[in-house]
């Protein structure tokens, strides 16, 4: 059952991530709501009792069709920033703050944001949750900048931040990345991946706990070379397998995830 005085949870952002956590959530005893931004979705979450709204900000102004959305104790905020739009770092921001403003003003405790370890740029080392961000491009700049407003907003122990790997599982299939593809650069690269049952389980983890006001890094324990991972995994999901430029020294990084398993006690489930 629910611990530590949060029991209802708003999954804002039911799409690859936050359909199954609300579901996983709602089987452990919280009061569950979700949003959507396609009134396609709707039927299907009201099918499984998931208490969708539709959901919709323009312009810094949010639209929803359920103003309980808001009476929650906390606001899982799982939207990722579109990298094909050239105004990102505007666009993004300003729906970050719509939101997280509307739900200070409607008295919502806490907040978990799930951004990404895009934040810190390919720096030829391993990061922390204590190293520099250097973001290369213009999506994790704006994750920077939605970071800001949350905390700025639920400043302290009101609202903890997830840094998430590269997300597969569920209907990601990794062998369909680079599937076909030829001359595939940087296939010494390590890759940094975290499962979505792993994803789940982190944030369970986390509210239980009552882990906030904290910083983590969400990445399974190894590191495989690009190469060989999508090259396997394309064989075993069908795909047909890349190939990949000669050896060579590529732009990379490798995200620790020593924090969250200690701090947690976390055991990462999918290896890679």
């Amino acid at each position: 059952m629910a611990l530590n005085s949060v029991e209802r949870i708003s999954v804002l952002g039911a799409g690859w991530l936050g359909w199954p956590l609300a579901k996983h959530l709602q089987k452990l005893g919280y009061t569950v709501k979700t949003s959507t931004t396609t009134a396609e979705k709707l039927d299907l979450l009201h099918a499984e009792g998931l208490n969708p709204t539709l959901l919709q900000v323009d312009q810094g102004q949010v639209e929803l069709s359920d103003p309980t959305f808001f009476d929650t104790d906390l606001i899982i905020l799982n939207i990722p920033p579109s990298r094909r739009r050239p105004d990102v770092e505007v666009w993004y921001p300003t729906q970050i703050r719509a939101i997280v403003e509307l739900a200070k003003q409607r008295g919502v405790a806490k907040i978990l944001f799930v951004g990404s370890t895009s934040v810190y740029g390919d720096v030829n080392a391993e990061v922390t949750e204590d190293s520099e961000l250097k973001p290369d491009t213009a999506s994790a700049r704006a994750l920077i900048q939605a970071e800001k407003i949350v905390k700025t907003n639920y400043p302290n122990e009101s609202s903890t931040i997830l840094r998430m790997s590269g997300l597969v599982g569920g209907d990601r299939k990794a062998g369909r990345f680079f599937a076909g593809k030829r001359d595939v650069p940087e296939g010494n690269a390590p890759v940094n991946l975290v499962h979505l049952d792993d994803c789940i389980g982190v944030i369970e983890a986390l509210i239980q706990q009552a882990a906030w006001g904290k910083l983590y890094n969400v990445c399974a324990d190894d590191h495989p070379r690009k190469a060989d991972y999508y090259t396997a995994q394309a064989i075993l999901e069908g795909f047909e397998p890349p190939t990949f430029l000669p050896d060579e020294t590529p732009r990379y990084k490798v995200v620790s995830n020593e924090r969250v398993r200690r701090e947690l006690g976390y055991v990462f489930k999918r290896k890679f």
